[in-house]
């Protein structure tokens, strides 16, 4: 799989946050992750100061989610509650929902462990966890690109899904509505023992914050 990035969607995720010289495509192509593939492993630790690895998780259904406070593609699907209305109700069958932060130290949206905390509180977020990857190794190994860039890995660890939160590419909460609902989506297929349908879309939002 590898996921590029429209021109239309590029420049605007550029001219919103601004991508700071980061190569998003080359990201993207190098990455290791596969859907239909093992998912790759990582250990971060999270806002508490606690430890957590993918292997910690064997046998549940995981979703990652790369964010970025500061994106207005990310505060869509918050402000609207899209976004914690997912972590509520995936969390409520067991999934495990763990939020990615890579944006590297003195870059949009970075946050250390009480920032991260403070922005979970804010949000009233549902999440299991949120993770901290200052130095964008595990957003690299996955190809992570925007924020929001969602991935969804099944009970055996092979990742089944990944790209954009929905099907409208767009910074207003009022397109949420109409739009496609990938992750809950995917998730209700793997929990009815079917092929997620729509196994890969093209990811839209700013660009994650990597160190250069």
């Amino acid at each position: 799989m590898k996921v590029r990035l429209s021109t239309a969607t590029f420049t605007l995720a550029a001219v919103l946050a601004g991508c700071g010289g980061v190569d998003l495509e080359a990201i993207a192509a190098t990455a290791p992750a596969r859907v239909g593939e093992a998912a790759p492993a990582f250990t971060l630790v999270d806002s508490t100061g606690r430890t957590h690895s993918l292997a910690d998780f064997a046998g549940k259904t995981v979703v990652l989610e790369w964010t970025n406070h500061d994106c207005p593609f990310v505060r869509k699907h918050y402000g609207a509650d899209n976004m914690q209305g997912q972590q509520r109700a995936a969390t409520a069958d067991e999934v495990v929902w763990l939020t990615v932060n890579s944006s590297a130290p003195g870059q949009q949206g970075h946050v250390d462990g009480a920032g991260a905390e403070r922005v979970r509180t804010e949000a009233r977020a549902a999440q299991t966890a949120y993770l901290l990857d200052p130095e964008g190794t595990t957003g690299r190994a996955y190809g992570a690109v925007t924020t929001p860039h969602m991935y969804v890995i099944d009970p055996t660890g092979v990742l089944r899904y990944a790209g954009a939160i929905d099907s409208i590419p767009s910074a207003n909460p009022g397109d949420i509505a109409t739009a496609t609902q990938y992750v809950p989506q995917a998730l209700a297929e793997l929990a009815a023992g079917q092929a997620v349908s729509v196994p890969v879309t093209r990811p839209y939002g700013c660009a994650v914050k990597y160190a250069n």
